[in-house]
């Protein structure tokens, strides 16, 4: 089994803002006299945990999204919907504290808060999101509305 990874650029769901300059030196993370304007400005303490690792799949019965959130309690997390429509999954991880007579030699795990929104589409019933959480992976569950098909009616030919 393959398991292809798309982009969300261009997912019309997704809310996430995306940086074409975001890690150059000209780019939206420098200084205020840089030749490009800031987009969304990040700072390096929450830029690497900023974009949480999210996928979203579509079931017939709901859509489900599986968020990356290791290390973290479900009392860290937090699973709203906004403007109805609008899921928005945030949190933060704090910094581990630093001893006096610490020697750090690598600091790779990020630390910071994180926010990521997707706009749900119509057929979403947002009073009935479910979350759990499991060996750091958070899932919520969005159960769809049934599908009605169309009903044919008969009509009487006369004549």
């Amino acid at each position: 089994m393959s398991l292809i990874r798309r982009s969300n650029a261009f997912d019309p769901f997704s809310l996430d803002l995306w940086d074409p300059f975001q890690g150059f030196p000209f780019g939206s993370g420098s200084s205020s006299n840089s030749l490009f304007p800031s987009f969304a400005s990040t700072n390096s303490e929450t830029a690497a945990f900023a974009g949480a690792r999210i996928d979203w799949k579509e079931t017939p019965e709901a859509h489900v999204f599986k968020a990356d959130v290791p290390g973290l309690k479900k009392e860290e997390v937090k699973v709203e919907v906004e403007d109805g429509n609008i899921l928005q999954i945030s949190g933060e991880r704090n910094m581990e504290q630093e001893e006096k007579n610490d020697k750090w030699h690598r600091v790779e795990r990020s630390s910071g808060k994180f926010m990521r929104r997707f706009r749900l589409p119509e057929n979403a019933k947002t009073d009935q999101i479910k979350a759990s959480m499991e060996n750091g992976v958070l899932t919520v569950t969005v159960p769809k509305e049934e599908v009605k098909k169309p009903e044919a009616k008969p009509v009487q030919i006369t004549g």
